[in-house]
C-alpha cells in the first residue's frame, strides 16, 4: 500500500514539475487545500446528516413504542448533551454560526492562535455527538449550523497541516470558504453558500477569494451529492397560478414572523444571561436541564408531539399534503421548543427549527384567512424566509435557501419581499441578531481567557 501511495506522489509530483507556468503552478498549491477541504466536508456532512436523521427516527421508534418514554429519554438526552459540551469542548455548544463568525474575526496575525478552541478535530466530534443525543432526547435543533461549524473546523485543520513551504493561504478566507461549503453541503444550496458567506460572514472584499469561495462551495455540494443523491432538502410545493395579491398575506406573515423571531431572539438571549447569573453549579444546572425537558415531555405527551424535534416533517406536511393549515397553538410550541433546546448548554442548530416555525405562522395564517392550497404554500414559504431572517438577520441568505431548497425560481421577488419586510420589522424588538450578540460573548470569553 505504502508503495503505490510512494508511486502516485511521484507521478503527481512529476505531472506537476513538468508545468512551466509558474503563476498557474502557485495557482494550483493555492486552489488545493481548499478542493481537500471542500470534499471531505461534503462527505462528513452527508454523514452528520443520516446520523442526525438516523436519532430522529429513533425518537420515533421510541415514541411509538410507548409514548410515555419521552418522560425518560428527554432528561437523559438533554443532560447528556449539555455534559458532554461542558466537560470536553464547551465551545461546541448552540448553533455553530457564532463560533465560525468569531473565528473570522480572530483570523489576524494578533489572534489566530485563538481559533483553535472555536474550530478543531474534537469540536466536530463533540457537535455530532452533542447534537444527536440531544435530539434523541426531544430537543427542537438542527443540524444545519453545526455543519457550518464542522466545516470551518475541516478547513482550518486543512491549512494547519500544509508543509511550512507551501504557499501561505489567509486563515480568514480559508474559515470563510469552509463555513459557505458547510452550508451549500447542509442543505443542498450552493448559491446559499456564497450568499451567506458575503451577507453574513465577510467583512473582506469579494474579490480576494471568490474564486475559492466559487470552487470549494461547488465541490463540497458535488460531494454531497455523490453521498446522498441529487436531491431538495424539501421538494417541489405547487405554487402555480397563484394571483398578485398573495403579497399581502406575505406582508401579514412576514411582519408577524420577523417580530415574533426577534422576540425569540431576545428570549433566548435573556434565559442565557439568567443561567450565567444564577445557575453557577453542575447541580443546579442538571436541575434546570431536568425541569426543562420535562417540560417540553409534557407538552409532547398531553398537547402535540410537533415541539419535538428539527420539524422538518412539519414543513413536509403543510408543503406537500392536503393538511396544510396548523392549530393556532403549534407557532408557540414550535418557539418553546428551540428556546429550551438552543439555551441548554448542548450542542444544535436553530436554522431548521427557525424553518419550521415560520412554516406554522405562515400556515396559521394562510388557515384563517382561507387562501387556496398553492397560494398557502407560496405564504408558508414567505413566513420560512422571514423567521429565518428575523433570527440571522440576513434576508438575502434566507431567500436564497428556502429558493434553493424547493427550485421554486418563480417566487424570488414574493421571497426577496418577506426577507426584507421581516428585516425592518425584527429591528423593532431588537437592533442586533442572536448570533452578533453569541459571537460577541464568545470572542469577550476567549479573549479574557487568553490574556
Amino acid at each position: 500500500m505504502l508503495k503505490i501511495f510512494t508511486l502516485i506522489r511521484r507521478s503527481l509530483k512529476k505531472s506537476f514539475d513538468n508545468i512551466r507556468n509558474e503563476q498557474l503552478k502557485y495557482n494550483l498549491l493555492q486552489a488545493i487545500p481548499f478542493w481537500i477541504g471542500s470534499v471531505i466536508t461534503g462527505f462528513v456532512a452527508v454523514m452528520y446528516a443520516k446520523i442526525f436523521a438516523w436519532g430522529e427516527k429513533l425518537l420515533e421508534i421510541i415514541l411509538h413504542w410507548h409514548d410515555w418514554m419521552i418522560f425518560i429519554i428527554a432528561p437523559i438526552g438533554f443532560v447528556l448533551s449539555w455534559w458532554l459540551v461542558k466537560e470536553f469542548a464547551p465551545n461546541a455548544k448552540g448553533s455553530g454560526i457564532p463560533q465560525v463568525m468569531a473565528a473570522v474575526e480572530l483570523a489576524n496575525p494578533k489572534e489566530h492562535t485563538k481559533i483553535r478552541s472555536l474550530l478543531s478535530l474534537k469540536i466536530i466530534f463533540f457537535k455530532i455527538l452533542s447534537s444527536v443525543i440531544l435530539v434523541i432526547g426531544g430537543g427542537a435543533v438542527g443540524r444545519e449550523g453545526p455543519t457550518i461549524q464542522i466545516a470551518g473546523s475541516v478547513f482550518r485543520k486543512v491549512n494547519e497541516y500544509l508543509p511550512h513551504w507551501w504557499p501561505k493561504i489567509s486563515k480568514k478566507n480559508m474559515i470563510m470558504t469552509g463555513a459557505a461549503a458547510g452550508l451549500a453541503a447542509a442543505f443542498n444550496t450552493p448559491l446559499g453558500g456564497i450568499v451567506f458567506a458575503v451577507e453574513e460572514l465577510s467583512k473582506t472584499h469579494i474579490n480576494y477569494f471568490k474564486t475559492a469561495l466559487f470552487t470549494a462551495v461547488i465541490i463540497a455540494g458535488l460531494t454531497a451529492q455523490t453521498f446522498a443523491g441529487s436531491y431538495l432538502y424539501l421538494g417541489y410545493p405547487k405554487t402555480h397560478d397563484v394571483s398578485l395579491m398573495v403579497m399581502f398575506p406575505i406582508i401579514l406573515v412576514a411582519g408577524i414572523s420577523g417580530i415574533m423571531a426577534s422576540q425569540l431572539s431576545v428570549t433566548m438571549l435573556k434565559m442565557n444571561d439568567w443561567k450565567k447569573r444564577k445557575l453557577k453549579t453542575d447541580r443546579s444546572n442538571v436541575a434546570f436541564l431536568i425541569v426543562c425537558a420535562l417540560f417540553i415531555a409534557s407538552i409532547a405527551y398531553f398537547i402535540n408531539r410537533e415541539i419535538l424535534g428539527s420539524g422538518k416533517e412539519i414543513m413536509q406536511r403543510v408543503l406537500f399534503t392536503q393538511n396544510k393549515h396548523e392549530d393556532w397553538y403549534v407557532p408557540i410550541l414550535r418557539m418553546l421548543g428551540p428556546a429550551l433546546s438552543f439555551t441548554s448548554g448542548g450542542a444544535g442548530g436553530i436554522f431548521a427549527p427557525a424553518l419550521t416555525a415560520g412554516a406554522s405562522i405562515g400556515s396559521v395564517i394562510s388557515g384563517a384567512i382561507h387562501l387556496t392550497p398553492n397560494e398557502s404554500n407560496v405564504v408558508i414559504l414567505g413566513g420560512m424566509v422571514a423567521f429565518l431572517t428575523g433570527i440571522t438577520r440576513a434576508p438575502f441568505t434566507s431567500a436564497i435557501i428556502v429558493l434553493e431548497m424547493t427550485d421554486r425560481h418563480s417566487l424570488i421577488f414574493h421571497l426577496m419581499l418577506a426577507g426584507m419586510i421581516s428585516s425592518i420589522a425584527s429591528i423593532l424588538v431588537s437592533r442586533h441578531s442572536l448570533y452578533d450578540v453569541i459571537k460577541a460573548n464568545f470572542l469577550t470569553e476567549i479573549r479574557n481567557k487568553e490574556d
